[in-house]
């Protein structure tokens, strides 16, 4: 009995980036193996010097040919922008791999968490983070970029470790940038704005978070918003508000005998429901009748 079989040979793609990844390099490593998955998930990664391209010895050590080697940020190719006629434009690794990947995949150019993400390597690969308002404050050490310098300052010459530490903060970035923006869209399209004597307010009924922040910073002297799924309501007024929250917490204790409620120290945050506190119950209070009772306290 005899049979016949074909067997597949399955490669593995090589990315490789220069040692001691920047924000560039890292984020160009990252856009190919989260937004090209079907080719870069499990592609292997190796490192060379700034500018150097791998070897086809050293490429086989990784089990790939070079025509599965893909450079970025390094060796003067498709996705590297240190060459002279490349020098002065606004790109860099990481834009130019994301025009690759929205010729790929075109739904890419409609996001726009990516973009902006996009947008801020470029700057940073430039140095134009020095044109931004308090460039010389502290608090710009506590950037993406500047923590990618700390992690290569507490753990040098550990390309592997700095390049998924990097990952995970691009992770974070794009997922609250695409939190931040969705919320953007919500203050814009589902607010519903009053005013008492203080100034105008913002009630939001939306699971999104974020959108109690931004609309503070939008100028609301109060927002408050229930989550329609969980049914847990959070309300903060402004650090410089000239008023505090403790009548309106005193008038809901005397309505809602269910919900549990935590009425911050500051005067300035009453909650129902957190992410860090487990075991609270959600008010059954509507949002129609919060935003009466605090028009009814704050005038």
């Amino acid at each position: 009995m005899s049979s016949s079989s074909t067997t597949q040979i399955t490669t593995r793609r090589l990315i490789v980036t220069h040692h001691a990844p920047d924000l560039d390099a890292i984020t160009s490593v990252w856009l190919l193996k989260r937004f090209a998955s079907q080719d870069y998930a499990d592609a292997r990664i190796a490192f060379v010097n700034p500018g150097a391209t791998i070897s086809l010895g050293e490429a086989e050590e990784y089990g790939a040919q070079l025509h599965e080697v893909t450079h970025v940020d390094t060796g003067f190719g498709e996705f590297d922008h240190h060459q002279p006629e490349r020098g002065k434009l606004h790109i860099c690794a990481s834009s130019l791999v994301f025009d690759y990947l929205c010729e790929l995949h075109p739904e890419l150019k409609k996001d726009s968490a990516l973009r902006v993400l996009i947008e801020y390597v470029t700057q940073i690969d430039h140095f134009e983070e020095i044109y931004w308002p308090e460039a010389r404050e502290h608090r710009t050490l506590f950037m993406i970029h500047e923590l990618i310098k700390g992690h290569e300052l507490t753990d040098p010459h550990n390309d592997e470790s700095q390049l998924y530490f990097g990952f995970q903060c691009l992770n974070n970035v794009y997922a609250i940038a695409t939190q931040h923006l969705k919320a953007e869209e919500i203050i814009t399209v589902k607010g519903q704005e009053f005013d008492i004597k203080a100034g105008p307010c913002l009630a939001l009924n939306t699971s999104n978070d974020d959108t109690i922040k931004l609309a503070q910073k939008q100028g609301y002297v109060l927002v408050l918003r229930k989550d329609p799924k969980l049914g847990s309501i959070r309300i903060k007024a402004r650090p410089d508000a000239e008023f505090d929250l403790e009548p309106l917490y005193n008038q809901i204790k005397t309505l809602d005998q269910t919900g549990t409620w935590f009425y911050h120290a500051s005067g300035k945050m009453l909650l129902n429901g957190s992410t860090k506190d487990r075991n609270q119950k959600p008010s059954p209070l509507s949002l129609k009748q919060v935003v009466e009772m605090i028009q009814a306290i704050y005038g």
